[in-house]
């Protein structure tokens, strides 16, 4: 049963949030895409904070060593994002343009095909390996609670949009084919699915581990809202719109709290 959970999150996680970045990129609903990182931002931070964190804290591993493990998570995410970005911008000719590793996603057109084609390849390969060990940490929650496996699939789901649009546009720039574009990263996004039946071994044969695959989870989901996702709302907004933002990471906090207690009260 719980494998066929894992299954069914990872596929939500990895191909849904494939099929949503597109609705988003392709369709009308491009124009609240900043709503969507403001909502991803506020599901990250709760996920970790009220979820992750206080399920790996309730073990018996001790809290010295999780919050090193934490730490040591974040600074592991922060290298990751820097060498990403450090290989995009080499590859692209403009890695002073890029404050972060998806600021290439946002089109900047290049004058060089072979350079974007070469992109696109990079940007799928980045995307597995990173679909990969989503699928494990959703794998992690699902053998801890069910509850907490659903809320790390939408949390998840939720993070990735944003992230995918951004593949869609680089593979758009190097191809006029949108199906083309939406079958490539569904395919990257489907190792999700890989990444969670390891993990599912994984996670069984090392169920002493499970608070730390848990930490590690959280650092990821802390690393990317503060440091991916708040930094893009950080902009000079009207009453108004400041206003609709933080409704949105509200929102966000506020939908996991609901899936939480849905599947809660299912379980």
């Amino acid at each position: 049963m719980t494998l066929i959970a894992i299954l069914l999150g990872t596929l939500a996680a990895g191909i849904g949030s494939v099929w949503l970045a597109a609705a988003l990129s392709f369709g009308a609903l491009g124009r609240y895409t900043q709503h969507m990182l403001s909502l991803a931002a506020g599901a990250l931070m709760a996920t970790a904070f009220m979820h992750l964190l206080p399920e790996a804290f309730e073990s018996q591993a001790g809290a010295h060593d999780l919050f090193m493990t934490l730490l040591i998570g974040v600074v592991f995410f922060f290298l990751l994002d820097k060498a990403e970005l450090w290989h995009h911008g080499h590859e692209h000719h403009h890695a002073e343009e890029a404050p972060h590793d998806h600021a290439h996603h946002h089109g900047h057109p290049h004058a060089d095909t072979v350079t974007r084609v070469s992109g696109s390849w990079a940007v799928l390969t980045g995307d597995s390996v990173h679909c990969f060990g989503d699928g494990v940490l959703i794998a992690s929650a699902f053998m801890a609670d069910m509850r907490l496996g659903v809320i790390a699939s939408l949390a998840v789901l939720a993070h990735e949009v944003p992230h995918h649009m951004g593949d869609l546009m680089v593979l758009r720039s190097g191809s006029t084919n949108k199906r083309a574009a939406l079958v490539k990263v569904s395919l990257a996004g489907a190792v999700t699915a890989l990444g969670g039946l390891i993990g599912f071994w994984l996670v069984d044969q090392l169920q002493d581990f499970l608070p730390y695959f848990l930490v590690v989870a959280s650092s990821s989901f802390i690393y990317v809202a503060l440091a991916d996702l708040i930094p893009q709302l950080q902009k000079h907004l009207s009453a108004r719109e400041t206003a609709a933002q933080v409704a949105w990471l509200v929102s966000g906090i506020g939908l996991v709290m609901l899936v939480s207690g849905l599947a809660h009260s299912g379980h």
